[in-house]
């Protein structure tokens, strides 16, 4: 198996092949991170590497979104391609002693995380759920916009703004809500495009504390990956406890958060209402709260149990039942 480590950025791809991980032979290359610079990269790995595809195994870290048309077109090509967390690599650097952080260096530890870790292959998201966290990455942008003006006019009060600019105001406020309602109606309907989608979204609605907002988050969630345990979705969103056995804090935990940030706020407020109204996470903090924990331990407990209970009703294809206390 031949090892490729990519680090990718904006303009360009540093690309280094281990040549020898023992001897540290490598061979580097740096090519634009564009269409045309991804045929130039593919035609430099043939050329190099001289070996068939599916024996070179090429390790990139997930860069928003500016890693994922190279995954794509790596995977189509017939490379095996790992995308991996930049945490992970991060810890893996230091634990070499790496300690100047350049492009090439990065490349080379991807390179040898690759070879060392062998971490999981990356597989294509379905193009219904890639459309579907397009979809939702947009309405949410558009709500940051209406908070803003909302906060901007609201302001107007106190500075003293001339008609003109709370008009101004105004207009752009109800253009943004007729646009997130449009953008609203857009995800429903491509949701019940899909049969599976449609029924999923059935299934996690009938959750108490889950409503249309955080049902279609979750979708895009669960069906982005191969996930076959809810620890695993609750891991990828940063819902996992971690001891600290150390120093004045010992025997305290806290949530990793290595996670999107987006989805675990929908959580948290998703959570609170659990809390009160979702009988097995009533059960589950009232239980917390006895053992000594503190009321924020038990809501990320509450995060993390909505999680298993929405990965179970779309495992199983079950409603939400409660459990027998």
């Amino acid at each position: 198996m031949h090892y490729i480590g990519i680090d990718v950025s904006k303009a360009k791809l540093d690309c280094l092949w281990l040549r020898d991980a023992e001897k540290n032979k490598v061979k580097t290359k740096v090519h634009e991170n564009s269409k045309s610079g991804h045929g130039r990269l593919i035609e430099w790995l043939d050329k190099q590497v001289a070996s068939p595809r599916e024996n070179v195994f090429i390790t990139m870290e997930a860069t928003g979104v500016y890693h994922e048309y190279l995954a794509h077109t790596l995977n189509k090509a017939g490379f095996k391609v790992s995308v991996v967390n930049p945490a992970r690599t991060k810890e893996f650097g230091k634990g070499l002693g790496i300690q100047h952080k350049t492009d090439k260096k990065d490349s080379y530890v991807l390179a040898l995380y690759g070879c060392r870790m062998n971490p999981k292959l990356w597989c294509p998201e379905p193009p219904e759920i890639s459309e579907l966290k397009v979809l939702i990455a947009r309405i949410e942008a558009l709500e940051g916009d209406l908070r803003r003006e909302e906060n901007r006019l609201e302001k107007t009060v106190y500075n003293g703004s001339t008609d003109i600019v709370i008009e101004s105001l105004n207009n752009m406020i109800q253009h943004l809500k007729v646009e997130k309602a449009r953008l609203e109606k857009e995800i429903d309907d491509h949701i019940n495009r899909h049969p599976h989608l449609k029924k999923d979204r059935t299934l996690l609605e009938s959750i108490p504390g889950i409503g249309p907002v955080l049902s279609r988050i979750m979708l895009s969630v669960i069906h982005s990956r191969p996930f076959e345990r809810a620890s695993q979705v609750a891991g990828y969103l940063g819902l996992i406890p971690v001891q600290n056995e150390s120093g004045v804090f010992r025997g305290r935990s806290r949530l990793s958060k290595t996670g999107p940030s987006k989805v675990r706020s929908k959580l948290y407020m998703a959570a609170i209402v659990a809390s009160q109204h979702n009988a097995d996470v009533v059960r589950q903090k009232s239980r917390l709260l006895e053992k000594g924990k503190t009321k924020m331990q038990a809501l990320g407990a509450a995060m993390r149990k909505l999680v298993h209970i929405c990965f179970g009703v779309i495992k199983t294809q079950t409603k939400y039942c409660p459990q027998a206390v």
